[in-house]
């Protein structure tokens, strides 16, 4: 069967109808993520986000459908209640960039554009105040989370390294959102160089990589991982309590993205979605699965005494970024008074 971007956003509004005629709570539906830009696949395979906005609070707010092994739906659902203050929205670094430029699939209250026009209102979405009240914000969330595990003590383990990544992830962000939309798990290295370097600080790359581990691998470990990668996400999708994105859905959205990073030019960048992923897998298990996972790590050096150098790293990492935000701020004329009204103090 041949899919190409326009039969997937058809099959997007086709679902958006069909959900919206069987439930009357349902008001508007739009498509956001990697079908908005021009090459959404990656190794072949990739999913249709579809937004829901409801009357009241959903009860279940993520679901995600098989289509193919290779394309399925992933259904999120948000409160109209969420909306209520577009013009606020514009300070948000997740939700503000979802609703400034998604395709409308249906919509059955005037909602939609009254939304989207508060939060474009005066174009200052993209501008240098605005801007940095989003990276401030993702740079104070990775910041608090790495307060956390700084003051870790013990033997670290899947729910110290997934803090320590959810932290990098933020730091990463507060950088590529001052050029564009966040980034996400499947392209966050393959994507960040090009984000880093209209920051002109393309050395954060670098830094980004080695906080990983990237500097103590080679493609061809992280290739002799993948087996049992697979064995611990097959695993973990059968356990209640694992991270909704471990889903058996999901297996050929990760694997073959990781193969097609892994056979590209920058194949470390598959390091990201295979340890976030086989982290959020290992939570939830243990055995030879948590052995296998610890293993690897000890030769990324995430674990063991290397944990606390990590952690000091990325604590040096969040200070770089600070010191960027602070002289873009300086160089706008937002330092001082105007910086406290952006949020910078947290």
């Amino acid at each position: 069967m041949r899919v190409t971007r326009e039969s997937l956003i058809r099959i997007a509004k086709e679902t958006a109808q069909e959900r919206a005629y069987n439930d009357s709570d349902i008001i508007a539906a739009y498509l956001t993520g990697s079908l908005l830009t021009v090459d959404p696949m990656l190794g072949g395979a990739t999913d249709i986000d579809i937004v829901f906005v409801h009357k009241n609070q959903p009860d279940k707010p993520r679901e995600f459908v098989k289509l193919t092994p290779d394309f399925h739906l992933d259904i999120s659902r948000r409160a109209k209640d969420e909306f209520k203050a577009p013009r606020e929205l514009r300070g948000d670094p997740w939700l503000g960039y979802e609703m400034y430029d998604p395709i409308l699939l249906y919509e059955r209250e005037k909602f939609f554009d009254f939304a989207q026009a508060s939060l474009r209102a005066g174009f200052e979405f993209e501008q240098p105040p605005l801007t940095l009240q989003r990276c401030r914000t993702l740079l104070s969330h990775g910041r608090g989370i790495w307060m956390d595990i700084s003051e870790f003590e013990g033997e670290a383990g899947p729910g110290e390294i997934r803090k320590y990544m959810k932290s990098l992830f933020h730091a990463v962000n507060a950088v590529a959102e001052l050029h564009g939309p966040p980034l996400w798990e499947r392209r966050l290295l393959l994507d960040f160089p090009a984000r880093a370097e209209a920051a002109q600080k393309p050395g954060m790359v670098a830094a980004a990589y080695s906080l990983i581990g990237a500097n103590k691998v080679d493609a061809e470990k992280v290739k002799g991982w993948m087996g049992d990668w697979k064995a611990a996400f097959t695993a973990a999708c059968g356990e209640k309590d694992v991270d909704l994105r471990i889903h058996k859905t999901r297996m050929n959205y990760y694997e073959k993205a990781i193969n097609a990073l892994l056979a590209g030019e920058t194949p470390l960048s598959a390091l990201w979605p295979v340890l976030h992923t086989w982290t959020l897998s290992t939570s939830v298990l243990g055995g030879d699965h948590l052995k296998f996972w610890q293993n690897a790590c000890n030769d990324l050096g995430v674990l063991g005494d290397s944990f606390n150098e990590r952690v000091q790293g990325l604590d040096h990492f969040l200070d770089e970024i600070e010191i960027v935000l602070e002289e873009i701020a300086a160089a706008n004329g937002l330092d001082g008074s105007a910086q406290k009204l952006l949020g910078s103090d947290g």
